[in-house]
């Protein structure tokens, strides 16, 4: 049976992951620590989400891990040998990351970079599925000219009918603090390892109205590419 590992596996994006993994037969272990309470207080506490999950799933479990100890995910990742992992833990607020830059940059980049080093050590031929953000391009997209249509605005160009593609530029372009953490991950996760089957998946750049058919589609590729195997 597949085996996947979910990281912010509470959070919006993780544990739909979690819930369309778990419907297919998956056994779905799920990271999480909680830590929107730490960042936004009360109201962003996830308890339920994870109990939710733990009530409904019976082939999800979780494990109580901050992506920023590097000898937890480690020692995870190693006893686990997940099949894919799906990396949807980050920081995700601009206001905050202003506030706590080094929160912000430990848990988006350092995270990432810690997970990466696992599986690249414990787990070498598992599919890396990294959930990124739009707000990598930093205000770069405000230089496509928009047209007004009947209810909304679009972009002008045709090129870009589908939305940003992920070879637009990062670069040459004013950058928020959150924007810059996201960009250090997601050049991490680029980088090429031997031995390493790390996937970018189209769409990981998600724009926050993304649909929930688009995530699970670019996940949902990884994972039977992995089974191929």
């Amino acid at each position: 049976m597949s085996r996947m590992l979910v990281t912010g596996s509470s959070g919006l994006i993780g544990s739909e992951v979690v819930a369309y993994f778990c419907k297919l037969g998956w056994v779905v272990h799920g990271v999480d620590n909680n830590m929107r309470a730490d960042f936004f207080g009360a109201g962003g506490d996830t308890r339920w989400n994870q109990r939710r999950l733990a009530a409904q799933y019976g082939g999800f479990s979780h494990h109580e891990l901050d992506i920023r100890d590097r000898a937890g995910c480690a020692q995870l990742i190693e006893s686990l040998n997940p099949a894919v992992v799906v990396h949807t833990a980050a920081q995700p607020s601009h206001d905050l990351a202003a506030g706590r830059p080094f929160d912000d940059f430990d848990v988006n980049a350092v995270g990432t970079l810690n997970l990466l080093e696992a599986v690249r050590r414990h787990a070498p031929r598992a599919v890396f599925a990294h959930m990124s953000t739009n707000k990598v391009y930093g205000d770069a997209p405000n230089r496509i000219a928009l047209t007004e249509l009947a209810t909304r605005w679009d972009y002008a160009d045709p090129h870009y009918r589908d939305g940003i593609r992920e070879e637009f530029t990062i670069d040459q372009s004013k950058h928020s603090l959150f924007g810059a953490s996201k960009v250090a991950a997601d050049v991490m996760v680029q980088a090429p390892v031997p031995g390493v089957r790390l996937q970018r998946q189209a769409g990981a750049r998600q724009h926050s109205l993304l649909g929930r058919r688009a995530r699970h589609s670019c996940i949902h590729r990884a994972a039977l590419e992995r089974s191929r195997l």
